[in-house]
C-alpha cells in the first residue's frame, strides 16, 4: 500500500505558519497563553482541519515538541496552540525564557492521516516500514508513542527506530505482542 500526501502549502502559507508559531511563543512569554486565532482571517488551505507537530530547536538541540495525531481544528489554530505547547508545556524541558527565542528555529510537521499497518510478526512489521518516510504510532493497551520521520534522521535503521519508539510508549525495546497496533502517517515539513 503506497501512502498518498496530499499535503502541500505555498511558501507563503508556509511562512504565515512560523510567523504565527514565533507570535504564539511571544504571546506565551507575555501572558501565559497561546495566540488566539481566527482562521478565517487565513489562507483557505490554513482553515483546512490538519494536525500538526511543532518542534523547536536551539542551537541544533531539541527544546520542544508538541502535537496532535489527529486533526480536531483549523492548521492555523493547530499551529498556535502547539507552538506555545512545545515553548512552555513540554514535561522534559523548563518553560522557554525570552532570551532564547531569537536562538529558536521552528520547525512545522503536518500529519496526514494515520493508516493502520497489517502484519502477523514484528519482522513482517519492519519489512513493512519506509526509512526516511514514515511517522510510526505505536499502541497497546494504555501504552501509546509515536516518532515523526524527521526521526529517522537519529534512528536510520528501521529496527533501532522500532525499539526506540516502543520505550517511548513505556514498552522494554525487546517487547512484542500480537495485538499491538501500528500505524504509519507521513508529513509535509518545512522549518525557519
Amino acid at each position: 500500500m503506497e501512502l498518498m500526501l496530499s499535503i502541500k502549502l505555498s511558501k507563503d502559507n508556509q511562512q504565515t505558519c512560523i510567523e504565527v508559531a514565533r507570535r504564539s511563543i511571544l504571546h506565551g512569554l507575555q501572558s501565559g497563553s497561546a495566540l488566539d486565532i481566527v482562521a478565517e482571517n487565513y489562507a483557505k488551505n490554513l482553515q483546512q482541519q490538519l494536525a500538526c507537530f511543532v518542534t523547536l530547536h536551539k542551537h541544533g538541540q531539541l527544546r520542544g515538541c508538541i502535537g496532535a495525531l489527529e486533526a480536531y481544528q483549523p492548521l492555523i489554530n493547530d499551529v498556535a496552540e502547539h507552538a506555545f505547547a512545545a515553548a512552555f508545556k513540554d514535561p522534559r524541558f523548563p518553560a522557554l525564557q525570552e532570551d532564547e527565542l531569537k536562538t529558536l528555529n521552528i520547525e512545522i510537521s503536518v500529519l496526514g492521516k494515520p493508516e493502520p499497518m497489517q502484519f502477523n510478526s514484528e519482522k513482517d512489521l519492519l519489512h513493512q516500514i519506509r526509512p526516511g518516510k514514515d511517522g510510526l504510532i505505536l499502541e497497546y493497551g494504555y501504552h501509546r508513542g509515536t516518532f515523526l520521520p524527521s526521526v529517522w534522521e537519529q534512528l536510520p535503521k528501521a529496527h533501532d527506530f522500532l525499539q526506540s519508539l516502543k520505550v517511548k510508549a513505556g514498552l522494554d525495546k525487546s517487547w512484542w505482542h500480537d495485538d499491538v497496533r501500528v500505524s504509519r502517517y507521513e508529513t509535509f515539513s518545512f522549518s525557519d
